[in-house]
């Protein structure tokens, strides 16, 4: 070969090509843990209460409406005719205020566990029903009948406690079932007939559990939801995010404020009673995920991302050795090596989910160091040369824990350490004489 330097070099590549198949295979593994992961964390799900999104309260008043109409007879003659029609109501509320104080907990099948959270809310408000019930001198036409407030809870296995509505100092039980399809689950309040041109202020005190998430649909001309709780990494989700919000290691508060027209709920909610277009009201509402800010599943997935980057590094590590202490290290030593990197991602994965991922960390690469340490010794021919490749690739793994660590700054970190690596390898191999490599000779420094 009169060109060893290039025939050492594509090895050296396709070795780093079919090193990327086994780090695939445990990419993988990893993606079906977190699947079964996810789907275990619906089976606790299911064996509790889901994730819970509270829509309302509404005011429904039911009505029986007399239509006047007319049409042809068989002899041409116009005939009035009266039908009756049955229809609702609806009135959302003027002011809608929920007060939610939030408890966490972790449950757990087997090696996995879910976030589930207990609520104590507090649901006040005011509704102003219209003169004539907003229908003018039309309600003539209409039989009004006793009015309900329906409140939507999507699921109701969650309610720990029983509900009872204060409307105007008045106490009435709630009942099974919000009686509005487009609420879905949840409960109404039978109220009795209604004076139209007043206001009726309300109050619920609701226990509610659910699992993962906690959402609110802002039904209220004016929305206010207050939430305090223990967890401390939560992800505010929605189409509205917080006004003021507070972060600590204890946990957070959080305060929403909406009104009609930032949420243009008013007209969603219509077109959805009327018309049936309900993806914009349903998509409309805000709250909170409790999650891990990086699970074990998450860091294992970004780490194994660096598999080729930690690869091509060792092996340029073997390479300056032999360019700059005349060695000739084998392909498949630095294949065996390879491996030996690749692992380091499969015992992260397996140990991570017992251990937690720091833990694991520690003790997985703790493992293929010292193993490529005892390795290298002898390819290098030195224990001292073995000590400073192995010292290398600890300081190699922790650099990688930091930019795992640093979400927000993975990329800046990152773009850092290629930078130094580069410029490292530029000034070791300042002064080879890359000519005499090709030529089948050993490396020799340019006077």
């Amino acid at each position: 070969m009169k060109k060893p330097l290039l025939f050492k070099l594509l090895t050296i590549g396709a070795l780093i090509l079919l090193l990327l198949i086994p780090v695939g295979m445990i990419g993988n593994s990893i993606d079906e843990r977190q699947r079964y992961s996810e789907q275990v964390v619906q089976e606790i799900a299911k064996n509790s209460s889901y994730s819970q999104t509270l829509t309302g309260p509404v005011l429904v008043v039911p009505y029986i409406k007399t239509e006047r109409y007319t049409h042809l007879n068989d002899n041409k003659e116009r005939i009035l005719e009266e039908r009756q029609v049955k229809g609702e109501l609806y009135f959302l509320p003027e002011l809608l205020r929920v007060d939610s104080d939030m408890t966490t907990e972790m449950r757990k099948l087997g090696i996995y566990r879910a976030h589930l959270y207990h609520t104590q809310n507090k649901i006040d408000g005011k509704f102003s029903v219209p003169d004539n019930f907003g229908l003018g001198d039309a309600l003539v036409d209409y039989q009004l009948q006793p009015a309900y407030v329906a409140l939507g809870i999507s699921d109701i296995r969650g309610i720990d406690n029983s509900l009872a509505l204060q409307w105007n100092q008045t106490s009435f039980n709630a009942e099974p079932g919000s009686q509005l399809s487009l609420l879905g689950n949840g409960v109404h309040v039978k109220l009795g007939n209604l004076a139209a041109g007043k206001n009726y202020t309300f109050s619920l005190a609701l226990q509610l559990k659910g699992t993962g998430q906690f959402n609110l649909v802002p039904l209220g001309k004016e929305t206010h939801l207050s939430m305090r709780s223990d967890w401390p990494h939560p992800s505010f989700i929605g189409n509205y995010l917080p006004v003021e919000r507070s972060i600590q290691q204890t946990g957070f508060n959080a305060r929403w404020q909406t009104s009609y027209f930032s949420t243009n709920m008013a007209e969603l909610f219509d077109r959805c009673a009327s018309k049936r277009e309900c993806d914009s009201f349903e998509q409309s509402q805000f709250g909170v995920n409790l999650i891990d800010p990086i699970n074990h599943y998450v860091k294992s997935d970004r780490a194994i991302k660096y598999a080729l980057l930690f690869i091509a590094l060792t092996f340029a590590g073997f390479f300056l050795f032999e360019i700059l202490k005349r060695l000739q290290v084998h392909p498949i030593q630095y294949a065996l090596v390879g491996l030996a990197l690749a692992f380091f991602y499969l015992l992260l994965i397996s140990l991570s989910e017992h251990l937690g991922f720091a833990l694991a960390y520690v003790l997985s690469a703790t493992a293929c160091i010292g193993l490529i340490g005892f390795y290298v010794s002898y390819v290098l021919q030195s224990i001292a040369r073995a000590m400073g490749f192995t010292s290398a690739l600890a300081l190699l793994y922790g650099l990688l824990y930091g930019l795992l660590s640093a979400e927000d700054y993975a990329l800046l970190m990152g773009s850092i350490l290629l930078f130094f690596v580069l410029g490292a390898f530029m000034t070791l191999t300042r002064k080879v004489d890359w000519y005499s490599l090709n030529n089948g000779g050993k490396a020799v420094s340019q006077p």
